[in-house]
């Protein structure tokens, strides 16, 4: 054993438990991520970080290469494997060396693509646009079989020529979204260039951006598995290598390093894991905040929009009865009057009405009064949805002041409870349409 042996193993039991917690403290934040967010309608998605789950939509569906799926996106890899044989030298303690043939095989990627348009998500209240591009995808497998060079699939789908040293066999996998399964998405949303609308894409602030064929439930399971078990692991590395190094200098192990090697991991995991706690009940506590202004931005809109939408509507109504009286008017003028009497003019009536016609060739009071039904319809929806949302993170902040080990970090915050919003506490009367019936 080298002088500079303990201390590579050392190191590298270093690096492994600091791997280790690193991935296991992303796995938490994330984690933190999905459970701080309500998962929201279509209908409800507003600007920021969201939550959607739903059917997978999308007008015109990419066929996936190899399966011939049906999808809203998908990607595809051709493997083919690889076997030669190489010449392996060594040399023992005795200074003396000796060669043997050793036979390396292996796979390397001879084929890939892929789709990813823009699809939506549906549910019983809309739809969102989704750009996949940047997301992290967790599809399902459509495809995955391995042939020989014999099966007509190894050209048929794969190169027509073979690599070097090729074992002339080849995997196809290919994965895909398939079109209409159900998918849960989480990331940011923001306004869409075309139309008023929101979409959800990438975003380099975004803490995740997750498009998964699977329950939010599962994606959750699979956060918290890692968190604890890569938190676990990290503890090993550092005791496992003072053990080596031990056992290769021949002395015995000193037990009490090992422990405090342990505990000292142990500290930097609790010590972050409560810094990230921390830094989450702040973010939730924006997040409340935040969807109490979408609250607000919705009642100010209904308290804007539909006083103008019930005027406009009006004045259509009463310009329709001016028109009708004017045209009742000019058909009554024309039926006192005989066309066979003197001073009948017949012709003019007929000139006055139909000027009134070419002013006013359609009245569409009735269509305008539908669609101010669909506007406050619709706008009663928004305002209920904002409110659900609301109540959703405010449920869920509340939860987290009163569980362990949340309910000690959130006095550091300053955190306290919300209430919920109410139909009997919402202090912003909805808007009267009233002038309508006069």
């Amino acid at each position: 054993m080298s002088d500079n042996t303990p201390l590579f193993l050392w190191a590298g039991g270093g690096v492994v438990a600091a791997v280790l917690l690193g991935f296991g403290l992303r796995a938490g934040r994330r984690l933190r991520f999905l459970t701080d967010t309500p998962t929201s309608k279509a209908k409800g998605v507003f600007i920021g970080q969201v939550e959607i789950a739903g059917r997978a939509s999308i007008d015109q569906p990419v066929r996936s290469y190899l399966a011939g799926t049906e999808s809203v996106w998908y990607k595809f890899a051709v493997e083919e494997e690889w076997e030669r044989w190489e010449t392996e030298t060594s040399t023992n303690s005795k200074g003396e060396t000796t060669s043997r043939q050793v036979r390396r095989t292996g796979w390397r990627t001879v084929a890939q693509g892929g789709e990813a348009p823009a699809f939506f998500v549906e549910d019983d209240t809309g739809a969102v646009l989704v750009r996949p591009d940047g997301a992290e995808m967790d599809p399902v497998k459509v495809f995955d079989e391995t042939v020989d060079r014999g099966h007509p699939l190894y050209f048929a789908k794969g190169p027509a020529l073979e690599g070097a040293d090729s074992a002339h066999r080849r995997r196809f996998h290919e994965t895909a979204i398939p079109r209409g399964a159900a998918v849960f998405v989480a990331g940011r949303a923001r306004e869409r260039a075309d139309v008023v609308a929101p979409e959800i894409a990438a975003d380099k602030e975004a803490e995740l951006f997750l498009i998964s064929c699977r329950e939010e439930s599962k994606v959750q399971g699979g956060y918290r598995v890692q968190f604890w078990l890569l938190g676990a692991l990290a503890l090993l590395p550092l005791p496992a290598a003072g053990l080596i190094v031990a056992q290769a200098t021949h002395l015995p192990a000193d037990v009490r390093l090992l422990a405090g090697l342990g505990a000292a991991v142990a500290a930097v995991w609790l010590t972050t894991s409560f810094w990230m706690a921390f830094n989450s009940l702040v973010q939730l506590r924006n997040r409340v905040a935040q969807a109490w202004s979408l609250v607000d931005v919705q009642l100010k809109r209904r308290a804007t929009l539909i006083p103008g939408l019930v005027a406009v509507v009006s004045g259509l109504r009463d310009h329709e009865q001016r028109v009708q009286t004017e045209v009742a008017a000019l058909r009554a003028q024309a039926a006192a009057t005989p066309p066979w009497e003197p001073g009948a003019d017949v012709a003019g009536t007929q000139v006055e009405v139909r000027a009134v016609v070419e002013c006013y060739p359609e009245l569409k009071a009735n269509q305008a009064f539908l669609n101010l039904q669909k506007e406050l319809a619709d706008t009663e929806t928004r305002v209920a949805l904002a409110r659900d949302y609301f109540n959703e993170i405010a449920t869920h902040h509340n939860t987290r002041l009163e569980v362990v080990p949340d309910r000690w970090i959130a006095p550091l915050a300053g955190l306290k409870p919300r209430p919920l919003l109410g139909a009997e506490s919402f202090e912003r009367a909805a808007v009267s349409v009233s002038g309508l019936n006069s």
